[in-house]
C-alpha cells in the first residue's frame, strides 16, 4: 500500500437514525436520555437527541479500517468531542495522512456536521504492509 503525507482518506458519510441510537444504547449500555428522549434532551438545553460520542468514534474507526482493508492494522486511536451531532443529519468522516515513518502512518481524522463544522477530531496510528 503506497501512502504519502497529505493523502486524504476516502470520505465516509453516515446517516444516523434515532433507531440506530436506541440500538447502540442497548449494545453499549449507555441509556442516558439525551440519546433517545427528545423532551429530556431539550430540557437540558440540547436542540434534541444527540449521537453517542462513542458511536461517532466508531464511525471514524470505520473510516480508517475501510481505508486500510487487508493492507494494514489500526494500532492506536483517540478522539475528542467538540460539538453535538443529531440523527437525521449526515455525519461526514474524513481524514488525511500526517506522517509516514517506515510502515507506521499517522492520521488526522475528524467528523463533520452537515455545515462542515468539525464536531469530533482525532488521530490514529496505523501499520501498513509494504
Amino acid at each position: 500500500m503506497k501512502v504519502e503525507v497529505g493523502q486524504e482518506l476516502p470520505e465516509l458519510v453516515k446517516h444516523p437514525t434515532t433507531r440506530q441510537l436506541v440500538q447502540y444504547a442497548g449494545a453499549q449500555g449507555d441509556f442516558y436520555e439525551i440519546h433517545y428522549d427528545q423532551a429530556y434532551a431539550q430540557s437540558v438545553a440540547l436542540p434534541g437527541v444527540i449521537l453517542h460520542g462513542l458511536l461517532k468514534a466508531a464511525f471514524l474507526g470505520q473510516l480508517i479500517t475501510d481505508w486500510l482493508g487487508e493492507d494494514g492494522t489500526l494500532k492506536a486511536f483517540e478522539v475528542s468531542y467538540r460539538g453535538v451531532d443529531m440523527p437525521g443529519h449526515p455525519y461526514r468522516c474524513r481524514g488525511r495522512v500526517t506522517r509516514v515513518e517506515g510502515g507506521n502512518v499517522e492520521l488526522e481524522v475528524w467528523g463533520e456536521d452537515e455545515g462542515g463544522k468539525r464536531t469530533t477530531v482525532g488521530s490514529a496510528i496505523v501499520e501498513v504492509k509494504g
